[in-house]
């Protein structure tokens, strides 16, 4: 894939009222995704499940992409289709999950660096062979100001490893989501997360450029700026959406094509609300839109609750998401469309 082509697909990972569905989670957190809905985390009732997303009637018109987990892009659909050709013919982008996850960082108590970089060009050339379009790689920023976290070096270190993971990526023609999340964990208030996000994103892009990484190729998914979950005070809708659209315009490149939003733990209609009063602030220099894992999903779990008799209940609440943050894209999104969900909670 050359150049052309990276930027090709990296625009059609934003394309105007799409955003992408995260789907990678790895076993052990789906496993607590069943077990909070009492249903085993079998490999069968794994591959179901993602079925049930996959096939979902309607779902392309909203999602562009789907980032699978290693177990998840070697499954096939019911009647013998390999998910990743399933998606393709919905004219929906398989992704792939290529970090190993976070570990401790040596010497820095309390901060993590994310593993995997180790045999990546050969994981690479493998997905790419079964079907991958583009990748993912997630960084975890923590904050705690009493102990002066994050440090620099975690983010220098972080933003090394995303770099050197993007350029491994755009080699081997796939295009990189470069994912920093500052975590809403803690008491942090928003201009505290304001201020963290900055200096991410900062030393990000600082990496990128002396990596090379071509930035018309690449999409970034960082977190909303947004106060921590246990602060005392939380932002409102507006002040989340213009603090968070204030960091981005400072700090990321308007060569970057689309800037994909994780949830970070916000339910599903606050990541729908957050998302559409940023867009309905106006214009921006790159597309904004959204990659949501449970923000996406919660509702088709909880219709579905491991019963196939529950399958098309499940993925009307799947399309209804899809729809809301479909509509978010542009702004024109409203909490009284939420109530148009056929047995809804």
């Amino acid at each position: 894939m050359n150049k052309s082509e990276l930027r090709s697909v990296a625009q059609a990972m934003v394309a105007p009222g799409k955003g992408i569905l995260a789907a990678d989670e790895s076993s052990g957190t789906i496993k607590k995704r069943f077990d909070a809905i009492k249903v085993e985390s079998s490999e069968e009732n794994r591959r179901f499940y993602r079925e049930i997303l996959f096939t979902a009637k309607g779902c392309e018109k909203h999602i562009s992409g789907v980032i699978l987990y290693d177990e998840t892009i070697r499954q096939k659909n019911s009647d013998g289709t390999p998910f990743p050709k399933l998606l393709a013919d919905k004219g929906i982008l398989p992704g792939i999950k290529v970090d190993t996850g976070a570990k401790d960082l040596t010497n820095f108590a309390g901060e993590k660096i994310t593993e995997g970089l180790d045999g990546l060009r050969e994981r690479l050339i493998e997905y790419r062979g079964l079907g991958a379009k583009f990748a993912k790689w997630r960084a975890v920023i923590d904050i705690d100001t009493t102990k002066g976290i994050p440090s620099d070096h975690a983010l220098a270190s972080n933003a090394e490893a995303l770099a050197r993971y993007a350029a491994l990526c755009q080699e081997n023609g796939i295009v990189p989501i470069v994912e920093p999340e500052v975590l809403m964990d803690g008491a942090h208030d928003l201009e505290t997360c304001y201020d963290v996000t900055c200096r991410t994103l900062h030393v990000v892009f600082d990496h990128l450029f002396r990596a090379r990484i071509e930035l018309e190729g690449m999409i970034l998914k960082p977190n909303m700026v947004i106060a921590g979950k246990k602060a005392k005070t939380q932002g409102t809708t507006d002040e989340i959406a213009r603090r968070t659209v204030d960091c981005f315009r400072r700090h990321v490149p308007a060569a970057v094509p689309g800037i994909v939003f994780l949830s970070g733990g916000q339910s599903e209609e606050e990541a729908t609300r957050n998302l559409n009063a940023m867009n309905a602030l106006g214009k921006h220099p790159w597309e904004l839109s959204f990659s949501y894992g449970r923000a996406l999903q919660q509702s088709t779990l909880d219709a579905w609750r491991g019963n196939v008799k529950n399958k098309d209940a499940a993925q009307k609440a799947y399309v209804h998401r899809c729809q809301m943050n479909g509509l978010a894209r542009s702004g024109k999104y409203k909490p009284e469309m939420e109530k148009e969900l056929v047995g809804s909670k």
